[in-house]
């Protein structure tokens, strides 16, 4: 055949190009040893460049200038396109070709096969057409011209348009193959699509064909295959397999997914007797699975479920992270996890740890507890050495204001010594002086005292709550205990913003300009009347907390005082929902409410049988969690300023690289680890390549949620909240700042675009301190992820809003602008209207 026809026979995998992901998948399936594939051929697309591409040229040029949300243009657009496709008659000769491979009595199947489809990489699976039960050399034709044309149908072009995908670089294939007439059809996941377990193969089967199952008109038999053993069955009316049959056509799957080396999503057919396979492509959404050097049963723990980061890092921002921290990581889907399989296998550190990470976010604590209730991890001998337990309890310390003091003060000056020190460094020198400085980053990072202080303010907190219910019947009685405590840099940082209002409140020209301002307008603000003030407190505000961001442990996040533009929603919405003076008032107030909580709750505990002791150690823990309690935010307030002084010289040392030409842009480093980094700069080559591949594979992480509990069968274990005590309807989470509030809800996932009042509560993902400024303005908070000691409820019980963390998705299930009521004593909210 020519180069416009090609047999299933004569395709492979390395032939997406020729005859898009479909074909080469199709292609490859009919190579695997013991699985039939119907057969067909392939259009390729030299066919459709030759073909169609020169009738399109002019639309395809306005295509490209709409804009992804234009939806009227894309419509438009898309359809005089598919309209145009599909009046070219087709070449003679193409013709001819296309009709001598058929069997002109027979039925076929005419399908799209996108040069971007079926990827590893890529979601776009049935944005483009199928056809069924074609007969005739016409209707061939025709609908070959049909599946050209839907590579323009209004979907797919708005997927590429808010993707990135140059139109012009996707092209179409079309895949005619010969129709069966099943007994029965269905797919097949190699990997449980609900859990993602990789051992779990999940069938779905409907008598006759399948595309009733594919568009969702019918309900499916569902099976569950594990180790040759259907494990769980749901039959819609009779069975359409038996239980042989599942199991054959799993080890079938099975022999494919081992071909293609990932798990498949697979369609499938029955017919004479045995099963006939129609397509496979790549499952795009099941998480990762760490790397490990041997086939044991692992378990993993998030770590950006305790980071409260579980956005995607790139390959600079991992290494950067990894160099940070003692404790080896695995990496997975852009994400960090710790193997802590050892510490519970042994009997010795398993109860600590669950009893830590339990504190630390519930839905962890569960998530363990029901790998262990399974026998997956298996248990070692009491006098087996286990590892250390991360959170295990330290020595206790007295209640000394100096040691935080001490601590802050020695992280200050070890930054500015960074400063100093790492100017005018250059080249292998500057990688090398940054790569040592990572012993002093944790060094101070990692100092017992530090740990010791944080772990005796939340020791303090537990003591608290667990006493005060105990004695006084009261819930999280220390949230009210633990407003406005000293040295709370987050907190403060929220407050001081209000300080920035101030000083531009007064000044109508320069709030007017900032209300469309881009990120240079610290250089234009002296123009305008009260200009030079409102820069010098914006600037003030920066050289405090400009090296923080959302994500900030990842350090190529882009910071504020890289884009001070992210500030101007809040900074403005302060200037209008604030008087002047809310920030030192708002800490006087909380301060006050702890000194008359801490008042009352003594005077109840000196009323009850031995009183004056219960009255005493209260208000040992009551002073010891106000001197530590606002402690624990700084260490990360300290590696973030550490971390932004190395992405300063890290740039300057990329806009050399580029300049030599070494690199593209600058931003390419982001895609290199710090060890590959050091070796560019060593040799002056970079692989463009790898880089390229780096970021089209960050792009997709994007897209994936990580677990909280991941195993080495890749199954994702969120947890449950094992509570019955709660109203109907009620979304159920973790308690973490008392108090109940009803308000208006903000569901929003980008800070950049909050626009708050007053009264209202935010709905979000995850907080980590870069969201603090924003709950100066909220009344209650409702996060996806958190627990007892993360920052956002930290923050929370300082400004004593009431909060309810570890909400599972709470960004779906509340809608924006709906009224909800928050229980931040009980850990639940309530949707009113």
């Amino acid at each position: 055949m020519s180069s416009y026809v090609l047999a299933l026979g004569e395709i492979d995998r390395t032939q997406i190009a020729v005859v898009g992901g479909k074909g080469a998948n199709l292609g490859e399936l009919s190579r695997i040893e013991g699985i039939r594939v119907p057969d067909g051929f392939c259009v390729t697309t030299d066919a459709f460049r030759d073909v169609v591409e020169p009738s399109i040229a002019d639309q395809l040029d306005r295509l490209a200038r709409v804009a992804p949300d234009d939806r009227d243009a894309i419509r438009a657009c898309s359809a005089e396109i598919r309209e145009t496709i599909e009046g070219i008659v087709i070449p003679p000769g193409l013709a001819a070709e296309i009709t001598g491979a058929l069997d002109e009595q027979a039925a076929y199947a005419v399908r799209s096969s996108a040069t971007a489809e079926d990827l590893p990489g890529a979601s776009f699976a049935g944005q483009q057409d199928t056809y069924l039960n074609v007969v005739g050399p016409a209707e061939i034709l025709r609908h070959v011209s049909r599946c050209w044309a839907s590579l323009f149908t209004e979907r797919a072009v708005t997927y590429r348009l808010r993707n990135g995908y140059d139109h012009r670089k996707v092209t179409m294939s079309v895949v005619v193959q010969r129709m069966v007439s099943p007994q029965a059809s269905g797919v097949l996941f190699t990997a449980d699509p609900v859990t993602s377990n990789r051992k779990v193969t999940s069938v779905e089967a409907v008598f006759g064909l399948g595309e009733d199952l594919v568009s969702g008109l019918v309900n499916p038999d569902s099976y569950k295959v594990r180790d040759g053993e259907v494990i769980a069955r749901t039959v819609a009316s009779e069975p359409t397999l038996t239980d042989a049959q599942v199991v054959r056509l799993a080890e079938l799957g099975r022999r494919i997914e081992a071909h293609f080396g990932s798990p498949q999503d697979i369609e499938w057919c029955l017919a004479g007797g045995d099963f006939q396979f129609v397509q496979s492509r790549p499952i795009t959404t099941l998480f990762p699975v760490p790397e490990a050097p041997d086939q044991a049963n692992r378990v993993y723990v998030s770590v950006g479920h305790q980071q409260m980061m579980t956005d995607a890092m790139t390959p600079l921002g991992l290494s950067v992270w990894q160099l940070t921290t003692p404790r080896p990581m695995a990496e997975a889907g852009g994400r960090l996890f710790v193997d802590i399989t050892q510490i519970l296998a042994s009997p010795t550190s398993r109860a600590g740890f669950l009893d830590v990470a339990g504190k630390s976010d519930t839905l962890i604590g569960d998530a363990l507890r029901t790998v262990l209730e399974r026998g997956f991890v298996p248990s070692l001998h009491d006098d087996a050495p286990g590892q250390p337990i991360p959170g295990a309890t330290p020595a206790t310390i007295e209640t000394d204001p100096a040691v935080v003091t001490e601590l802050i003060e020695q992280s200050e000056a070890s930054v500015a010594a960074l400063r100093r020190d790492i100017r005018d460094r250059s080249g292998a020198d500057l990688l090398d002086f940054v790569l040592a400085d990572f012993q002093e980053l944790r060094r101070i990072l990692f100092d017992p005292r530090s740990h010791q202080v944080i772990m005796a303010g939340m020791q303090a907190s537990w003591w608290l709550g667990e006493h005060l219910r105990d004695w006084l019947g009261e819930k999280n009685a220390a949230d009210v205990l633990t407003q406005s405590v000293p040295h709370n840099v987050t907190s403060e940082m929220g407050l001081a913003l209000l300080d920035v209002a101030d000083a531009i409140r007064p000044h109508p020209e320069v709030v007017a300009f900032l209300e469309n301002a881009g990120d240079g307008f610290l250089d234009e603000l002296p123009e305008f009347d009260g200009g030079k003030e409102a820069r010098a407190a914006i600037q003030s505000y920066l050289d405090k907390y400009g090296m923080r961001c959302v994500g900030e442990i990842d350090i190529t996040r882009p910071r504020w005082s890289e884009r001070p533009a992210m500030l101007l929603p809040l900074i403005l919405s302060n200037v209008r929902n604030f008087e002047p003076g809310a920030g030192e008032r708002r800490f006087e107030q909380g301060r006050q409410e702890a000194w008359q909580k801490e008042q009352e709750v003594l005077e109840r505990l000196r009323a009850l049988p031995d009183g004056e002791r219960k009255a005493e150690e209260t208000k040992r823990m009551i002073d010891r969690v106000r001197t530590f309690a606002g402690y624990r935010e700084y260490p990360k307030y300290g590696m973030v300023s550490r971390y932004f002084v190395y992405k300063q010289a890290l740039l300057d040392e990329a806009e050399r690289l580029v300049r030599a030409g070494v690199l593209d842009e600058k931003e390419d480093i982001f895609f290199l680890r710090f060890q590959e980094l050091q070796e560019v700069v060593r040799t002056k080559e970079a692989d463009a390549e790898l880089i390229r591949q780096r970021r089209e594979a960050f792009r997709s992480y994007q897209a994936l949620t990580p677990p909280r509990v991941l195993t080495s069968d890749g199954e994702g274990i969120s947890g449950t909240y094992r509570r019955d005590d709660l109203p109907s309807g009620a979304l159920v989470g973790l308690p973490v700042s008392a108090g109940t509030v009803e308000g208006r809800a903000r569901v929003i996932l980008d800070m950049a675009e909050a626009d708050l009042e007053p009264g209202d509560i935010l709905v979000t993902a995850y907080t980590d301190p870069s969201w603090s400024p924003l709950f100066v303005a909220i009344a209650g908070l409702v996060t996806e992820v958190g627990g007892q000691m993360t920052h956002g409820a930290v923050v929370a019980r300082e400004y004593g809003l009431p909060a309810v963390v570890g909400v599972e998705h709470a960004t779906r299930l509340i809608e924006d602008g709906q009224r909800i009521r928050v229980n931040g004593t009980d850990g639940y909210l309530e949707i009113l209207s």
